[in-house]
C-alpha cells in the first residue's frame, strides 16, 4: 500500500495497524478527524513523503515529523496550531502548509530547509517571518495573507526564485482595501433583482452559480460568487472583493459588475455570505491548465497533447499582459498569475480569480517595483510553458515573449545582485 486515506473517522489516534504498512507508505491523510497527536513511531515510515492532517486539534506542529527521513509535503490546515517547533521541520521539507492556525513565530530553522519551495501560512498571527528565509533559494510561492504583518520584510521580494506572493488582509493593506470596499458601496446590486441559477463552479473561496440580472428593463446572463465568509489558503474574502471591485473594465478581466446588496436578515438570522455578480462567460470556457500536482509543486500540469500556434501564445500574451497593466496600474499585484487561472475559449483569455491579489503597501513605497517583478517572473513561468508547446517556438514574432522568459530566468538564477524580473507589462501589450 503506497496511499491511505483515513479521512473523518473520528480518529483519536493512528491506529496500529496502520504501520502494517510502514515499509511502502507514501501517502498518509488523516484529515478531519479529533487529533491531537502523532505517534512517536510515525519516524518507522521510511518512504512516506506526504502528510496531511488539517482539521484536527493539533496546537503543536508533531515534532516527530522532522525524524521522517523522506517527508516533504505536510499539511496541517485549520487546526489550532500554536507552536512551531524546530525540530518538527523535516530535512527533504518542499510544501508546509499551516493555513488557518494561531501561529506567531516561527523558527529560524525554516530558512535552513534547502528544498523549501512552497509555504503557506494565511490566516495566522504572523507579524515577521524569521530572517533565515532570507536563505530560502528554493521559495517560489508564499502565503502570508490575514495575518498581523504592519510591514513586509525589506528583504522579502528579492528572495532568488519567489514569483507567486499574497500578503492581502495584513494591516499594512488595510487602508487600500477599505476604500476600495466603500467605493463599490454605490454599485450594489440588490438581491431581489437575482434569479439564481445552477452552479457553475467551486473554489476555495466560494461558489459561483449561473444567474439572470433584471436591469433596466432587461434580463442578462451573469454570475454570481458567493463567498463562503472563512480564510482560504489565499486569504480573506473581503481582500478578494477589494481586488476585484477596484479594477475597471478590461477585455482580459473577467467583468464585475458589482457587490450583492443583501436582503436584511430577520431578526436573530445569520447574515448573508458577500457575493459579487461577474460576466458570464461563453459557453464551454474552461481553464488553461489544471493546478499543480504534489510532485509538480509550482508548476502547472497541462494536457500532454496541447499544442499552441505562434498566433495563438502572442494573442494571449497580449491579452494577459493587458489585465496585468491593468492590475498594476491600480497599485495590485495578482500574486497567483498561472494557467490554471486563466480561463479559456479559442483564442480568448480571462484572468480570473483574485484570491491572492494585493494592494501595494502604501508605506513601502521603495518595494512597489520589485513586487510588482514578482508577477513579471511569473509571468516568465507563464511564457516559458507556452513556448514549450509552442509548433514554432523561434518565429520572429514571438521575440519578445523569448527575451522576457529569459529576463525573467535570469533573475532567478543571479542570487547576488537579486536582478529584477521585467514588470513592464503596458509595453508588452502595446
Amino acid at each position: 500500500m503506497r496511499e491511505l486515506r483515513l479521512k473523518g473517522q473520528g480518529l483519536t489516534a493512528l491506529p496500529s495497524a496502520v504501520f502494517d504498512h510502514a515499509d511502502t507508505l507514501e501517502l498518509l491523510d488523516v484529515s478531519g478527524n479529533a487529533l491531537s497527536e502523532l505517534s512517536p513511531d510515525l519516524h518507522r515510515f521510511k518512504r512516506l513523503r506526504i502528510l496531511f492532517a488539517s482539521n484536527n486539534r493539533f496546537t503543536e506542529l508533531p515534532r516527530v515529523l522532522g525524524e521522517c527521513p523522506a517527508l516533504e509535503m505536510v499539511g496541517f490546515k485549520a487546526n489550532a496550531i500554536a507552536r512551531v517547533p524546530a525540530e518538527a521541520l523535516p530535512q527533504p521539507l518542499r510544501w508546509l502548509i499551516l493555513t488557518d492556525n494561531a501561529i506567531a513565530t516561527l523558527p529560524d530553522a525554516l530558512g535552513q530547509r534547502p528544498r523549501l519551495q512552497k509555504l503557506m501560512l494565511a490566516g495566522n498571527r504572523l507579524a515577521a517571518l524569521p530572517d533565515s528565509l532570507q536563505q530560502a533559494s528554493a521559495l517560489e510561492l508564499l502565503r502570508i495573507a490575514a495575518n498581523q504583518f504592519q510591514r513586509l520584510p525589506d528583504w522579502l521580494p528579492a528572495l532568488p526564485r519567489l514569483a507567486w506572493l499574497a500578503w492581502g488582509g495584513n494591516p499594512l493593506t488595510a487602508q487600500p482595501e477599505a476604500q476600495a470596499l466603500a467605493a463599490a458601496s454605490a454599485r450594489a446590486i440588490p438581491a431581489a433583482d437575482l434569479a439564481m441559477g445552477d452552479v457553475l463552479g467551486e473554489g476555495a473561496s466560494g461558489v459561483i452559480r449561473a444567474a439572470t440580472w433584471r436591469h433596466d428593463g432587461a434580463d442578462e446572463a451573469v454570475a454570481v460568487k458567493r463567498f463562503k465568509g472563512e480564510v482560504t489558503s489565499d486569504g480573506w474574502p473581503e481582500s478578494e472583493m477589494a481586488a476585484c471591485l477596484s479594477l475597471p473594465p478590461h477585455d482580459a478581466l473577467v467583468p464585475v459588475w458589482g457587490p450583492v446588496q443583501a436582503n436584511a436578515p430577520a431578526p436573530g438570522a445569520p447574515s448573508q455570505p458577500a457575493a459579487l455578480v461577474l460576466g458570464r462567460l461563453p459557453p464551454g470556457t474552461q481553464a488553461l491548465a489544471a493546478p499543480p500536482s504534489f510532485d509538480s509543486c509550482t508548476r502547472d500540469v497541462y494536457d500532454d497533447a496541447l499544442q499552441f500556434s505562434p498566433a495563438t501564445v502572442l494573442a494571449w500574451a497580449r491579452q494577459v499582459a493587458g489585465a496585468m497593466a491593468q492590475l498594476h496600474a491600480r497599485g495590485l499585484v495578482h500574486g497567483d498569475l498561472y494557467a490554471h487561472n486563466l480561463l479559456r475559449a479559442g483564442q480568448r483569455l480571462w484572468l480570473s480569480d483574485l484570491g491572492a491579489a494585493s494592494f501595494l503597501p502604501p508605506d513601502q513605497a521603495d518595494l512597489h517595483t520589485r513586487l510588482r517583478a514578482l508577477d513579471g517572473r511569473a509571468y516568465g513561468v507563464l511564457l516559458d510553458e507556452w513556448l514549450a508547446r509552442c509548433t514554432a517556438p523561434q518565429a520572429p514574432e514571438l521575440s519578445a515573449l523569448r527575451a522576457w522568459r529569459d529576463a525573467s530566468q535570469a533573475s532567478q538564477a543571479s542570487q547576488a545582485s537579486h536582478t529584477a524580473a521585467p514588470s513592464d507589462f503596458a509595453r508588452l501589450h502595446d
